[in-house]
């Protein structure tokens, strides 16, 4: 009895701190797109007061803001082809089978922590939808589960290896030439995906976080009798993310070739061509680039809706996610033209050289990611601002750049756990708000943060300085 009382009240006491957290987090924490607009305020005055004029500033935040635009609808379509590969029809029925694996609560929210991470490292938009699919599908099998706690463990591949894996925006924009920014391409050249997320390095932090992660998804979801469900919230998971099922063929003949398959194949067929002769000439991982790995998604998402109408349906079902993408982005090649015009990059690196040595960097270099990330939520974004100060840093300490690439990675999916950008797709399929996942993902940070920037201190000694390559 007494043993049963010391774990109520420390249940209790973990729970009232999530709840606090999250509570704080939901009054005070405004939309991300106001982080982006302050760091642009503050990236501004702080050159103002460096010498530049308001003019210069002006001209070099107009000049640059559309930098991006390449990245930016690459990031996008990340978004759709993982939304319009997990909705397709196949996948949904994949989802419904492994729903009936888990038998209890704890279970539940453990396995979809587990599969949350898995599909992460294939894409992150495609662990957001998979991920919700089968938080709806598993609680109408499995009875006494805790909303809040399942609906955290299927945001956690976005806090925790989701820039370790494919859809990494960093180690993809590095290996690609055309989206990296010129003065960038000066200080880093061009960085193989074989040199960041292809190592036994970064396989390691992967399966060392995965491990942690469900764990912690296991011990720390409330049994069936202290559960909260969604029923007890008044959240029908029954009509949320289903499929359209309400026109299936043509009713007029102009409507014939949308209800066919026969023009999703034949793109299919020609997108086919392509990826083969790329990679027959390249290798698969030098063909992992951005537009390689979007447009495979691409030509995925086509086979599995099979005809055009329900291609196009699951597409404009994604558009509403990419709404943060489209107008931040900018934002942030904006902050990068004052930050390099300004003089406040050499500042930056001249800075970390001086409390940095060759050991201590990468450690550094991630508690500065992660701290970052609260304020600028955006893996791609925010590594074109951070990237020419810690790749120059990291340069003039022999410290391996593609490593720093996977201790950006490691370090600023943290802040995720607290920052609500990235759970808006998941957030959209579960009809939940930011609040009801908090308390379970800052329970998770708690765990993260000091794993992972001991990881990525160790593992950095591992690798060697390589020079950088151009061309």
């Amino acid at each position: 009895m007494k043993k049963d009382k010391v774990n109520t009240e420390q249940e209790g006491l973990l729970a009232r701190m999530g709840f606090s957290l999250a509570n704080w987090s939901e009054r005070w924490f405004p939309d991300a797109y106001i982080f982006a607009a302050v760091a642009v305020v503050l990236i501004a005055i702080i050159a103002l007061l460096m010498g530049r004029t308001p003019v210069e500033i002006g001209v070099d935040f107009g000049t640059h803001y559309w930098d991006l635009i390449p990245f930016t609808m690459q990031m996008a379509f990340i978004i759709i082809t993982g939304y319009v590969v997990a909705s397709s029809r196949p996948v949904h029925k994949l989802i419904a089978k492994l729903s009936e694996i888990p038998k209890s609560p704890k279970g539940a929210v453990a396995f979809v922590a587990f599969f949350s991470m898995a599909t992460s490292l294939l894409s992150w938009g495609f662990s957001l939808i998979f991920s919700g699919i089968l938080i709806k599908e598993i609680s109408k099998r499995v009875k006494g589960v805790d909303y809040r706690a399942m609906g955290a463990a299927g945001f956690l591949g976005l806090g925790s290896v989701w820039a370790l894996g494919l859809s990494s925006s960093a180690a993809l924009l590095m290996a690609t030439k055309a989206s990296i920014p010129p003065a960038l391409y000066e200080i880093s050249g061009t960085i193989s995906m074989s040199e960041t997320i292809f190592t036994w390095q970064n396989l390691t932090m992967i399966v060392v976080l995965i491990v942690l992660s469900v764990w912690i998804a296991f011990v720390s979801a409330p049994g069936k009798d202290k559960a909260k469900t969604a029923e007890m919230a008044g959240i029908d998971y029954g009509r949320i993310g289903n499929l359209d099922e309400t026109k299936k063929k043509a009713e007029r003949p102009g409507e014939w070739l949308e209800y066919s398959p026969i023009l999703n194949l034949l793109l299919v067929a020609i997108g086919s061509v392509y990826i083969i002769n790329v990679i027959s000439k390249t290798g698969p991982i030098a063909a992992l680039n951005l537009n390689n790995y979007n447009f495979m998604l691409l030509m995925i998402g086509l086979l599995l809706h099979w005809t055009p109408r329900n291609f196009l349906n699951s597409v404009a079902n994604s558009v509403p996610a990419i709404g943060g993408v489209l107008i931040q982005f900018p934002l942030y090649a904006g902050i990068f033209g004052i930050l390099m015009n300004s003089g406040l990059n050499d500042k930056l690196v001249e800075f970390f050289l001086s409390i940095s040595t060759e050991n201590s960097f990468p450690f550094i270099a991630g508690v500065y990611s992660a701290i970052l990330g609260l304020f600028l939520p955006s893996g791609g974004g925010k590594w074109i601002v951070e990237a020419p100060y810690l790749l120059e840093a990291a340069k003039e300490l022999n410290v391996s750049m593609a490593w720093i690439v996977q201790v950006y990675n490691a370090s600023e999916a943290l802040p995720n756990m607290v920052n609500p950008f990235f759970m808006l797709p998941l957030l959209g399929v579960l009809g939940v708000k930011a609040k009801d996942l908090a308390g379970y993902s800052i329970l998770q940070l708690i765990f993260h943060a000091p794993v992972v920037l001991i990881l990525v201190w160790l593992l950095a000694k591992t690798m060697p300085y390589v020079a950088p390559v151009f061309g």
